[in-house]
This record gives structure tokens, C-alpha cells and sequence, in this order.
């Protein structure tokens, strides 16, 4: 039975093929469909922000940092930018030149023409001229450890519109909390949160987390937070949407502040302050 019904009208077939999705004769397993569901849970979110740029100008100008296979890049492009006739621009930034290589090899068999892929780092990319000076929409995928707070670095110089993340694997947070947990433990009983070591990760990616909200909401954003449903195999499964609505930047500042001083991590202004 072929599984194509599955697939969204006007979907390169080619496409899903090449990302294993489906397989050569046009079939899917059950690894391929809970992967398909999770492309278009994540799509489902990114669709209304793409129309809402399309609103202020119709060159729509992405970046997928830590694009890894560009998985998403991909998906976007032939779900929403195969059809614009314009500058519309997709650009996937990954460090494994194969990866690099490999996703250039399909966009061009695919005739996707308004993709690129640079061999760069999320902090170079940052500075980079092969980069436009404004990007519309941001995104990061599972960008470990702090190449999610380069993203939104990038994002504010880039004054993007949107920002999607889903952060992974931060550890920067947990080991200043480890580094001063015994001179902390004496002056406050809510130490007790991350005294043991299991619980020192894991309220050190909860706070990493909480703090990139604050930081983001410090630049005018509008942030939300949710789950994405579906992609349950993975312990980082939070999603943060954060949309540039020019809003009131005092009270998070101070309420970054607070939280950094309160859980002696001064030493961490300079990332979740830096300016764009």
C-alpha cells in the first residue's frame, strides 16, 4: 500500500525519500510516520509566522542554525517557500562540512534554488557577510549547550521578527550553580533545589531556559513556551516562540537581574545581557 495519502498536497515526494522518510518505493514505517508528525506539529507552529512577515514584505528571510541534515529547512522550503515567486531565502548553518555538502547536493537536485548552506558556527555566524544584515525568522533546533544563546545573540544583532528554539543539552548554567553551590547552601535554604547533582542539571537547564525568556522579553519580545506533542522519545521537547512586539523592557531586566543575583550567577551577565 503506498502511504502517500499521509503526505501534505503539492509534498516533494523526491524530498521525503531523500530524508528517509519514505522509503525508495514510497512507503512508510512507523518511525517514518511518528517523524513526519513531528516535521508538521513543528511546521504547524512556524507557518503562521512566515505568513505574518509575508504581511510587512514578501521576501521572507530565514536562518536554521544547527541545521544538522536541515531536516526543517527542507521541510519549509517545500511546504512554503517552492511556491513564492521572489527573494524568499532559507539559509542552514551547520559546522560538519559533509552535512553541508550533502544538503547543497539535494537542494540542487530538487531545484530548490532559494537554499544555501554555510560550513559556520553559530557564533560566527553572527558576524558572518554571507549573512544578510536583517533575517526575519530565526530557528534552532536542538543547538547544543550554548549555541542556543548564540542563536538569539544572532537573532537580536539580525533584529529578527521571530525566533524559534528548542534548547538542548545546557550545561553552562548547571556548572556555575556546582561551582558556588557550597558557599550558596550556607545563605539560602532554596539551595536545597540543586544540592544534589541530578538535581543541579536539571534545574540548571530549567533556569537556562527561564533566563533566555527573560532575556528575550528584556529586547521587546513576546515569548511563549510550550511542548511539543509528539516528540515524547526526547527529554528536550520545550519550545520557546518568542515575536518582536516592542515591549516594555524594564521589569524583565530587573526581573533578570533578580534572578541571576538570587542564584548567585552574576557571573553570567555578560551572556544573557549581551546586546545586540
Amino acid at each position: 500500500m503506498n502511504d502517500t495519502h499521509e503526505i501534505k498536497p503539492g509534498q516533494s515526494v523526491e524530498l521525503l525519500k531523500e530524508l528517509h522518510i519514505l522509503t525508495r518505493d514510497g512507503k512508510m514505517n512507523q518511525d517514518s510516520r511518528r517523524k513526519l508528525k513531528q516535521v508538521y506539529h513543528l511546521y504547524h507552529f512556524i507557518e503562521p509566522l512566515l505568513l505574518e512577515v509575508q504581511r510587512d514584505h514578501p521576501d521572507i528571510q530565514l536562518v536554521d542554525h544547527g541545521a544538522g541534515k536541515s531536516y526543517l529547512g527542507f521541510i519549509l522550503y517545500d511546504l512554503f517557500f517552492k511556491a513564492l515567486d521572489n527573494r524568499s531565502h532559507i539559509y542552514g548553518i551547520e559546522t560538519r562540512d559533509e552535512l553541508v555538502v550533502k544538503s547543497a547536493d539535494l537542494a540542487e537536485r530538487l531545484g530548490f534554488t532559494g537554499m544555501s548552506f554555510l560550513n559556520l558556527s553559530v557564533a560566527q555566524s553572527i558576524d558572518s557577510d554571507r549573512l544578510p544584515a536583517r533575517i526575519d525568522v530565526v530557528t534552532a533546533l536542538h543547538a547544543c549547550d550554548t549555541a542556543t544563546d548564540d542563536a538569539i545573540h544572532f537573532a537580536l544583532k539580525k533584529q529578527a521578527k521571530f525566533i524559534v528554539l528548542v534548547p538542548c543539552c545546557q550545561a553552562e548554567v548547571a556548572a556555575v550553580l556546582r561551582k558556588n553551590k557550597g558557599k550558596a547552601l550556607a545563605q539560602n535554604a532554596l539551595t536545597e533545589i540543586w544540592r544534589h547533582p541530578l538535581h543541579t542539571r536539571e534545574f540548571g537547564s530549567q533556569v537556562t531556559n527561564v533566563l533566555r525568556c527573560l532575556q528575550l522579553e528584556a529586547h521587546g519580545y513576546q515569548v511563549s513556551v510550550t511542548e511539543l506533542v509528539g516528540w515524547e522519545h526526547s527529554m528536550k521537547n520545550e519550545l520557546i516562540v518568542a515575536s518582536y512586539k516592542n515591549l516594555p523592557r524594564k521589569r524583565p531586566t530587573e526581573r533578570l537581574n533578580a534572578v541571576l543575583h538570587t542564584l548567585g550567577l552574576e557571573e553570567m551577565n555578560r551572556r544573557f545581557f549581551t546586546l545586540p
